[in-house]
């Protein structure tokens, strides 16, 4: 084989360069390139905030609904306030400033969208009526009912007739950005075992 040189107009050989389309398809290429890459990064950040959420939520469901069943197994007595607040009966445990309402505690849901119970899970020591700060449980629940239910497995139809207490919520997480993160939970059934007999 023999290689040659093609001499220019001056008698030097062409110096080596990209034309206009090859860099016009290079360019393009790139483009491509890095669209997908900032498409892939930007999934994973909203992924891994969406996993943050769900790993925030089961954690304070997880403490909540443990502060919850720990009063309501030594519960002697049950007050129906609504569907999504309860007041019970239980030894000293919660010091408040009324004596009458040392030995009660209340648990509720806020569906309001502002103040400091605000779409909350939370626990108060005393009744409904109680000035004491309240401990938040759960934040961002959207949904929360209490379900009772007698000693025969039937919905209880008064505090008197009530054995179990079982509670369904929904917790929803969400950013700017983000889909909405959401977490539905139905508890198992709490039994007040140091309520007497009906």
């Amino acid at each position: 084989m023999i290689f040659t040189t093609t001499p220019t107009e001056a008698g030097r050989p062409r110096a080596a360069a990209f034309t206009l389309v090859e860099v016009i398809i290079a360019a393009t290429i790139s483009g491509f390139v890095l669209a997908g890459v900032l498409t892939a990064f930007l999934m994973l950040g909203r992924s891994g905030a969406r996993l943050a959420g769900y790993s925030v939520a089961e954690s304070q469901l997880r403490r909540g609904l443990e502060e919850f069943s720990q009063d309501i197994r030594m519960a002697s007595n049950l007050a129906w306030n609504s569907a999504s607040s309860v007041t019970l009966t239980v030894p000293l445990n919660y010091v408040t400033s009324d004596p009458a309402t040392t030995n009660l505690v209340t648990y509720a849901y806020d569906s309001a969208t502002t103040g400091e119970t605000a779409q909350t899970f939370y626990r108060r020591p005393g009744d409904t009526s109680s000035s004491v700060a309240p401990t938040i449980l759960v934040r961002d629940v959207s949904t929360l009912n209490y379900i009772r239910y007698n000693r025969l497995d039937a919905t209880a139809a008064s505090d008197a007739e009530t054995k179990r207490i079982q509670i369904t919520l929904n917790v929803r997480k969400t950013g700017r950005t983000l889909v909405a993160a959401n977490t539905s939970l139905v508890s198992a059934s709490y039994t007040l075992r140091n309520k007497p007999a009906n």
